[in-house]
C-alpha cells in the first residue's frame, strides 16, 4: 500500500455507495470500482463533503464490492447498516491525513480541505482573486496541499492558511495541466 499517489479524484466514478461497519465491507448500487482503477492504498470519501468520512481500501473485490481497512475514521451511519445510498469520492491523497480534523489543521480543517494541486492551478491561486484578494489561496508548492484555515482579518482582508504536505512537480492527476480533477476546481482551478 502506497501513502500516497497523484491522483486527487478518479473521474469515472458512477452510482452510490453503502457502507457495512460491521464487515467493513461497501457496496456499491450501479459502481464501477474496476473500471475506475480503484486499488489497495486508495482513499474513498463517503458521503457529499465526507459526511460520513474516509477509509483506506483494503482490496477491490467486483465493479460493486470493495472492502476497507478500518472504519476509523469514518462516522456513524445507520445503526446496523452503515452509511446506506450515498454519494462518494476517491482519491490517492496522503494516507496519513485520514481523521486530521479542526483540533489539527485550524478552523477548516479535515478531508474536504486537502487538494493535488498542479503547477498550472498553482500558478493560477498565485493571482486568481478571491473575495478581492488577489493570490488568496497561493501555495509553496505543487503536491498535496492542505488549506488549514480562512479568516477575515480586522482590516476585512481575506487571510488563507495552507501548507505543503508532500511536494511533487507533476499534475495531481498526472495529466500536466489538463483538466479533469473537479473536486478541487472551485479552491484551485485549471484555468
Amino acid at each position: 500500500m502506497a501513502l500516497w499517489g497523484v491522483k486527487d479524484t478518479f473521474s469515472d466514478l458512477v452510482g452510490t455507495v453503502t457502507v457495512d461497519y460491521d464487515s467493513k465491507v461497501i457496496d456499491g448500487d450501479s459502481t464501477t470500482f474496476v473500471t475506475a482503477g480503484i486499488s489497495t492504498g486508495d482513499v474513498i470519501t463517503i458521503g457529499v463533503g465526507a459526511t460520513f468520512g474516509e477509509a483506506v481500501v483494503a482490496g477491490v473485490t467486483s465493479e460493486t464490492q470493495i472492502s476497507i481497512a478500518s472504519t476509523q475514521f469514518l462516522a456513524l451511519g445507520i445503526p446496523g447498516f452503515g452509511a446506506a445510498g450515498v454519494a462518494y469520492t476517491a482519491s490517492q491523497k496522503p494516507i496519513y491525513t485520514l481523521g486530521v480534523g479542526e483540533t489539527a489543521r485550524g478552523t477548516l480543517g479535515g478531508a474536504s480541505f486537502i487538494y493535488g494541486v498542479d503547477n498550472v492551478e498553482t500558478g493560477i491561486a498565485a493571482t486568481a482573486t478571491v473575495q478581492g484578494k488577489a493570490g488568496a489561496f497561493a501555495v509553496q508548492h505543487a503536491g498535496w496541499v492542505s488549506v488549514a484555515s480562512t479568516y477575515i482579518d480586522s482590516n476585512g482582508r481575506l487571510r488563507v492558511k495552507s501548507e505543503t504536505l508532500v511536494a511533487m512537480g507533476r499534475d495531481a492527476n498526472g495529466f500536466g495541466g489538463i483538466t479533469g480533477d473537479a473536486e478541487d476546481d472551485a479552491t484551485f482551478p485549471d484555468a
